[in-house]
């Protein structure tokens, strides 16, 4: 980046401990790969480079957007495994990650990240199961996997766990210093869970850490020191968080639920 602005936002990213400075579409995604057809996709393309500028950044948007898709090829280009875990996870149940890693180039600023977990929810159990997998071969003093267990018993399972647990004492254990790329980590989360997780972020983030984050979840939205980008079919939007879509329907449903469920339900008959 060149000029007084550029020179000031390495500066910062180097002060807040970011690892990632944007993402960029780099080569043309054939037309007979259905990456092409993706909304996330065009977006990007027509964007050029979309900057992350502080230590929190969330994609937001509606199911099927590509949202997922992005987080998992931002993942898999800086060289985590594709179904979750650090960069020494190389377990793989089912190869079926896209390829849009391959068609995309992270921007990375000349901080190194010492630490670092993609955490997806719909892969999490694999990660658990890979777990167990080092515990047996008895791999379990590894830093990586004994810091990921700090606050389980030597020997247990993190599968004797409720789901929502799991995944706190994951994220729990995260360390500073780190990249952290989360897929829609609400999924498994209650309210107060949710809220849990943002003050786990913070102290990360005041530990020179950077999240990359996708989310349905308006609570989660809400999280400080972020931008929010909210996609949709016609672009990728730099928003506040009271803005998103996600955001004013859960405001418009919770101040008169029964209005919105007969609205609703009226349309359907």
């Amino acid at each position: 980046m060149e000029g007084v602005g550029g020179k000031l936002y390495l500066r910062n990213a180097n002060r807040l401990g970011m690892y990632i400075r944007g993402i960029k579409i780099k080569k043309e995604v054939p037309k007979d790969n259905y990456l092409s057809d993706l909304d996330v996709v065009k977006n990007l393309k027509d964007i050029g480079e979309l900057a992350f500028k502080k230590p929190v950044t969330f994609f937001v948007g509606e199911n099927g957007i590509g949202k997922s898709t992005l987080i998992e090829a931002i993942a898999v280009n800086f060289g985590f495994n594709p179904e979750g875990g650090t960069k020494n996870y190389n377990f793989k149940t089912k190869n079926t990650h896209s390829d849009l890693y391959d068609y995309i180039t992270v921007i990375k600023t000349f901080n190194h990240a010492k630490n670092g977990y993609f955490l997806r929810a719909e892969s999490f159990y694999n990660t658990l199961s890979y777990l167990d997998y080092l515990d047996a071969e008895q791999y379990s003093d590894n830093d990586y996997y004994r810091h990921l267990e700090s606050n389980v018993e030597h020997g247990a399972s993190m599968h004797n766990m409720s789901h929502g647990e799991s995944f706190l004492n994951a994220i729990g254990n995260f360390a500073g210093n780190g990249l952290y790329i989360l897929d829609e980590p609400e999924s498994a989360l209650s309210p107060s869970g949710i809220m849990r997780l943002i003050l786990i972020i913070q102290r990360l983030v005041n530990n020179k850490s950077q999240f990359v984050i996708s989310t349905h979840s308006p609570i989660l939205l809400t999280c400080p020191h972020s931008d929010v980008y909210e996609i949709t079919k016609n672009g990728i939007s730099l928003v506040n968080y009271k803005d998103t879509m996600h955001f004013q329907i859960t405001r418009r449903f919770l101040e008169n639920p029964e209005k919105m469920l007969s609205r609703l339900l009226s349309e359907d008959e």
